[in-house]
């Protein structure tokens, strides 16, 4: 079964709507990352992290938003299996043809793409799912413009990696 934009938008649509009516709060994925991170550094310095105010805000525990991202990774997983695409790809045939074969390369800035992502969904104060999802969903102003600017910029990156713009 192939999940057309509409019945994955619909479906979406739908979880968005069981978020607020059972937790109260949007509809977002880019917390459980920091709770992980709390996590991580509280198995390593211990309770001190949990003095820390960005922790006592985000208290570094898992709940139903990690839970959430889990459910993706394995969801994923799992429509990949069934549609027989799953594979094990280091160097992604764009990525190789641009920069090279080099897998630490590829894990390099997989690395630094993440950390950027992860402080700009901190910055912006939601992820692209916060944001584009229910932000736009409560017709919150900045919600609307982040919106805007992830489009534009993916549209400006997606024609600079495909050379549609001349250097």
């Amino acid at each position: 079964m192939d999940w057309t934009p509409y019945l994955a938008g619909l479906g979406i649509g739908i979880l968005s709507w069981f978020t607020f009516l059972l937790s109260g709060r949007p509809l977002g994925c880019s917390t459980a990352y920091a709770r992980t991170s709390g996590m991580i550094e509280r198995a390593i310095r211990g309770d001190a992290v949990l003095e820390k105010s960005y922790y006592r805000k985000f208290v570094p525990q898992i709940d139903w938003e990690w839970m959430l991202v889990l459910g993706i990774v394995i969801g994923a997983f799992i429509t990949a299996i069934m549609q027989g695409e799953f594979a094990l790809i280091w160097v992604p045939s764009t990525f190789e043809a641009a920069f090279g074969s080099s897998s630490l390369l590829r894990l390099a800035v997989a690395l630094v793409g993440g950390v950027l992502m992860g402080l700009g969904a901190r910055w912006a104060g939601g992820c692209t799912s916060g944001h584009g999802i229910s932000g736009t969903l409560q017709l919150a102003i900045a919600s609307w413009i982040a919106v805007v600017v992830f489009f534009v910029s993916g549209i400006i990156v997606a024609f600079l990696l495909y050379g549609v713009i001349a250097p």
